[in-house]
């Protein structure tokens, strides 16, 4: 489907003002923002599955996680070089999905809810078993010299900047064609009314199948990402919280809108950031925060111009 120029100039508008703050923004937000768009790319990868779909997981941090100790493990124990360590995180999170997604698809609503949820546990749970190489919650850092991509050093926070970058546009522009496509109109309209898409002929089963694979191999590409720009792999990224945190990403920001998960992500991002900076019980602060927003926007910051001014936006 042929996109309106409207559409591509806003979204190519924001690519090109986070290229500018990579010239522009002090060293802190510098940093933070590279680390925004790493998990940004991982909120689309779930807007994908709970935005479009319809379907709600909370099983993504294994697939993040995949990535990540996809990654991680096979640069620390294998001495892959990080360009195989990313593609064998890429594959992971993709393979894993694929496994989760014939099992869970195979139950609706709360029992899939749950059954992701399981699924995940039973990841952070083996990431712990297995502590003698993955380091269990202590995680482990990856070495300087084990970043270094096409004589890239992504350690250097230049490089990890615009390394991010180019990952948050891949799936932002991924995201934006995957939605208009047919793929992505069949998607929709499984979760308006999946009892009269299939009435029409489609294999639901099939489509939300390859939802959950893509969702899962973008937040797999994601994970690897993080653990090859930051050099750190820890238990911490597979727990549940790690699952909740994309889907309050995609709440706030606007779940099934492009930008949403950006949005989403920045916002809550800076809200801890700054709450933490005001008192030490900064989560409260979010708490009510993210109580109003719930109330007083409830199809998300980006769902909300979209109802309200921007009807065309995707």
């Amino acid at each position: 489907m042929r996109m309106r120029p409207r559409i591509l100039a806003l979204h190519g508008g924001l690519l090109a003002l986070l290229l500018a703050g990579h010239f522009l923004l002090p060293v802190y937000h510098h940093g933070n923002m590279a680390r925004i768009m790493v998990l940004a790319s991982y909120a689309i990868g779930y807007n994908i599955v709970f935005g479009y779909t319809g379907l709600l997981s909370l099983g993504h941090a294994l697939f993040f996680a995949a990535g990540m100790y996809g990654m991680g493990l096979s640069v620390q124990h294998l001495g892959t070089g990080p360009g195989t360590g990313l593609l064998i995180g890429v594959v992971a999170g993709a393979a894993i999905s694929t496994a989760v997604g014939l099992l869970a698809l195979r139950t609706t609503g709360v029992a899939f809810m749950i059954v992701t949820l399981m699924f995940a546990q039973a990841g952070y749970l083996s990431v712990l078993y297995f502590g003698e190489w993955t380091r269990g919650d202590e995680g482990f850092i990856i070495a300087r010299a084990s970043r270094v991509l096409w004589g890239i050093d992504l350690a250097d926070a230049g490089n990890r900047y615009l390394a991010a970058l180019v990952l948050f546009s891949a799936a932002l522009l991924g995201s934006l064609w995957l939605v208009r496509a047919p793929f992505g109109r069949s998607l929709i309209a499984i979760r308006e009314n999946e009892a009269r898409t299939m009435m029409l002929g489609y294999d639901t089963f099939r489509l939300k199948l390859a939802a959950l694979t893509i969702s899962g191999t973008i937040s797999g590409t994601a994970g690897a990402a993080y653990a090859l720009l930051f050099g750190y792999a820890g238990a911490s990224f597979a727990t549940v919280e790690y699952s909740i945190l994309p889907l309050l990403w995609v709440l706030l920001g606007g779940a099934g809108t492009v930008l949403g998960p950006f949005i989403g992500t920045l916002f809550m991002f800076y809200l801890i950031d700054l709450s933490s900076g005001v008192t030490t019980a900064y989560m409260l602060i979010a708490g009510v925060t993210l109580v109003l927003l719930t109330l007083f926007a409830p199809q998300g910051l980006m769902g909300e111009i979209r109802r309200r001014f921007w009807s065309w936006l995707p």
